[in-house]
């Protein structure tokens, strides 16, 4: 069951590499705050929670943790409840560390995430040539765009994003299977100071490593 959790929490971040990209502009609307925001945010940093539920409506997973970002290349995600595991990209590699597995897995920055949406907020680019942008509108007071992937085996059918206050607060992931990944962020920073050690991974003396 954890390694199939892992599987799925590694598709979830890809597609948020890609996504996690702009702010909102004083009566702006979704796309201008998302185009916005990949222009002017270099650095992110925030807490997170993750609810991921099946086709039915039912409750699978329930995650949350911190999340890092720095453009080009550079990302960390540390899962801290209910089980901890982390993710973090030094700008070549990308590493998973499960702690429950004692398993560290190494991809190639480039074949982790290939040409697939998250590429976009690791290495920069036009979000457009990945995704058509689509204005929604919730009543909720946040600036909300509708990303569909173009590249139909991404294993994701839309992706939602909710702006307020120049910062990602929502997103909605619906995958190829139905379910349904609600992440929202709290205590966002925008472009704060970190510090390279942020995006250095040494594996704990004695975890299994696998290289991809």
């Amino acid at each position: 069951m954890v390694q199939t959790v892992n599987k799925y929490v590694v598709s979830v971040f890809l597609v948020f590499l890609n996504l996690v990209l702009f702010s909102n502009l004083a009566l702006a609307d979704g796309v201008s705050s998302l185009l916005d925001f990949f222009n002017n945010t270099n650095t992110m940093r925030a807490q997170f929670s993750q609810v991921v539920n099946d086709k039915q409506g039912r409750k699978e997973q329930e995650v949350e943790g911190t999340m890092q970002l720095q453009r080009p290349n550079k990302f960390r995600w540390d899962y801290k409840k209910p089980y901890e595991q982390q993710i973090i990209s030094d700008g070549k590699d990308v590493f998973l560390y499960d702690a429950d597995l004692q398993q560290v897995t190494i991809s190639e920055l480039s074949k982790a995430i290939g040409s697939s949406p998250a590429a976009m907020l690791a290495g920069g680019g036009n979000v457009e040539k990945s995704f058509t942008l689509k204005n929604a509108v919730r009543k909720d007071g946040l600036s909300w765009v509708l990303a569909l992937p173009k590249d139909k085996e991404s294993g994701f059918d839309r992706v939602l994003l909710g702006f307020k206050a120049k910062k990602l607060r929502k997103m909605e992931l619906y995958d190829s299977f139905n379910h349904v990944t609600l992440i929202t962020f709290s205590d966002v920073e925008r472009n704060p100071v970190l510090q390279d050690s942020t995006f250095l991974f040494t594996a704990p003396k004695g975890v299994d490593v696998v290289g991809e």
